[in-house]
């Protein structure tokens, strides 16, 4: 075995984990899960038979990831964050053909405490504030925050905030790396290095 699963863990045969990977204590995978390279399983987090798993995605505590999301590489989702996936549930009535797929970009950030509602796509690098309730899609770049979510701005792939406007035309260095972000409309979009 090429990763790392503490003993009070349980791994479902069929479960699929990739090299380096860290899972930690009361950890549940279910036997479809596809798990990537370098993730790391915070305590008390569960993943479902239907769920993908890029490389290098950390899951912090108390995490739930239910059949039909799809992480990216790279997707830092904060402690005790919150996946769904049926839109109006009901204990009495069976919704299981009913679930939406969500779909979490490379690099994206969902952090402590938000909700995810099912059918959503967060773009690559989003960045969902703590405690945001997120019930539609989420452009690549865009800083989400509130209830329910609103984005107030845009962020660079390192995690800062670009002095952009939310649409209309301009661009942005990013302090730490130097990368140019220029945004055209409502979309944001990284120039290739030189």
């Amino acid at each position: 075995m090429a990763y790392q699963v503490h003993p009070s863990t349980v791994v479902d045969e069929g479960a699929q984990i990739g090299d380096g990977s860290r899972v930690w204590h009361f950890v549940h995978v279910c036997a479809g899960a596809r798990i990537g390279k370098g993730c790391s399983l915070g305590q008390n987090v569960f993943i479902g038979n239907k769920v993908v798993i890029g490389d290098d995605v950390k899951i912090q505590n108390n995490v739930s990831v239910y059949d039909n999301v799809t992480l990216g590489d790279g997707v830092f989702c904060g402690p005790s964050m919150v996946f769904t996936n049926v839109y109006n549930p009901r204990s009495l009535i069976e919704r299981k053909a009913e679930y939406r797929n969500t779909l979490v970009g490379k690099g994206a950030t969902l952090g402590a405490n938000c909700t995810i509602v099912c059918g959503v796509t967060i773009g690559e690098f989003a960045f969902v504030g703590a405690g945001a309730v997120v019930n539609k899609n989420v452009p690549a770049y865009a800083l989400v925050v509130g209830v329910p979510g609103k984005q107030i701005g845009w962020m660079s792939e390192y995690g800062e905030q670009l002095p952009l406007p939310i649409n209309g035309e301009g661009s942005a260095l990013c302090e730490h790396t130097g990368a140019r972000y220029v945004l055209q409309g409502e979309t944001l979009s990284r120039e290739p290095a030189a």
